[in-house]
């Protein structure tokens, strides 16, 4: 049984508040769509067996200006770990915790027990060589595995390569890594041999990876480096994943694009071609901005599931992408946010589960672009609340996870046993 740090009671008590409009709400839909030919309990089961994975983001993040932490922050990453099974027990959406190291580094052991405790798994693991930790011998101000320096290269792999053996020992079974590397002005950086110095310390890294492990590269347009970025975009990412083997595939940020970039086609192609290891959900105004998923463009958090749908009911060969958010709440209650995105990320498959896929097969194929473009449409703005909700009543979980969190006073709680964090310098968490 998991430590519960909001009574069950409470939860109980809202949702017997709430129990009738839901009944009422989720019988109206399901006549609704019963019209349609979809069986609105098939899916809620469906819904109910999604996850994502949260990060080790709880705490408030930064630009690169400026910090405003706020209260009741987390320490480290035991108080992680409270915050982030809160918001598992409200949404009954996210069961596992994607850890970074060094910032979340900890003896493997009381990791495992903690977790064990709050109900917890692990998910993949990050590395960073994008920031220096204290005490390393050699800086990555000028990067990490693509390096000019042999000997910063090397810890760089060997950092990555402490993070698979904590992973192993947590129960993780993949590993992302995104580094800053690229440079600052033309000229800085030889493209070919910077690239050629990474694909070499990836290789060392992909051979010590597990039989039964995946390598997710992420690719990222820029920041820090804004002139040239090792890994700048999908198609540079797709040939790393080709170039080091069948355990490597791609991973995908949704924030991380240039504005109006198609991400359901890179997803698309990805799959086509069987390289798309998983998503960093998030969203984005301009481009690299963490905000939170669904805050800006639903509609493309909608499309991109209706690929992944597709592609999951077309029965795609070893079709299993991880999900994982990664977001920077500058703005707002970290918790409130994630609890938030795991429910935006829920009702874009929900949405995508009623897409009509015969009938789309065939506009498509009559070139009837403006049906084909309405059919998804008709999926996209049915309000699914109703079945986000009965699924998380259904695991224990909150009707309205924001009401009961706010009710439970839990983050003036933990402000009182954690000291207040200073404001500082800009970075993001």
């Amino acid at each position: 049984m998991a430590e519960f740090r909001i009574a069950q009671d409470l939860v109980a008590t809202d949702n017997d508040k709430r129990a009738t409009a839901l009944k009422a709400d989720y019988e109206a839909l399901g006549a609704t769509l019963a019209r349609r030919g979809v069986d609105i309990e098939a899916v809620t089961r469906k819904v109910a067996e999604f996850f994502v994975a949260v990060p080790w983001g709880v705490g408030t993040g930064g630009t690169r200006f400026a910090r405003f932490p706020g209260t009741g922050e987390p320490r480290g990453i035991f108080d992680k770990l409270d915050d982030c099974a809160v918001i598992n027990q409200l949404t009954q959406a996210t069961p596992n915790v994607s850890l970074h190291i060094p910032w979340d580094k900890a003896d493997a052991r009381e990791l495992k027990a903690k977790g064990d405790a709050l109900g917890l798994g692990f998910d993949a693991m990050n590395s960073n060589t994008f920031s220096d930790a204290p005490g390393q011998a050699h800086s990555y101000k000028y990067g990490s595995l693509s390096h000019t320096d042999a000997a910063t290269r090397a810890q760089a792999v060997e950092h990555n390569l402490e993070c698979i053996e904590t992973g192993k020992a947590l129960g993780s079974k993949a590993l992302t890594v995104w580094i800053g590397d690229g440079s600052n002005f033309p000229g800085q950086s030889h493209f070919t041999k910077a690239f050629e110095r990474y694909l070499a310390s990836m290789a060392d890294i992909y051979k010590a990876l597990p039989d039964d492990w995946k390598l997710f590269s992420e690719h990222k347009m820029y920041e820090p480096a804004f002139y040239s970025t090792i890994v700048q975009d999908w198609g540079t990412n797709y040939l790393i994943a080709q170039t080091l083997g069948p355990k490597a595939y791609c991973l995908v940020d949704l924030g991380h694009h240039a504005p109006n970039t198609n991400i359901e086609m890179i997803v698309a192609r990805l799959i086509q071609f069987g390289k798309l290891g998983g998503f960093h959900f998030n969203d984005s105004k301009y481009g690299d901005d963490d905000l939170d998923a669904g805050a800006i463009d639903p509609y493309r958090l909608f499309l991109v599931f209706n690929e992944l749908v597709d592609a999951e009911q077309r029965g795609v060969n070893d079709f299993n992408p991880a999900h994982m958010i990664d977001q920077s709440h500058n703005v707002t209650d970290p918790i409130e946010s994630l609890i938030n995105s795991a429910n935006e990320i829920r009702r874009a498959y929900a949405q995508a589960l009623l897409v009509d896929r015969k009938a789309l097969s065939g506009y498509q194929d009559d070139n009837d672009a403006l049906m084909a473009s309405e059919t998804l449409k008709r999926a996209y703005r049915a309000d699914v609340e109703p079945i986000l909700a009965e699924a998380r009543r259904r695991a224990s979980g909150a009707i309205d996870p924001i009401a009961v969190y706010r009710a439970s006073g839990y983050r003036k709680k933990v402000a009182a046993e954690r000291p207040a964090s200073a404001a500082g310098g800009g970075g993001i968490i």
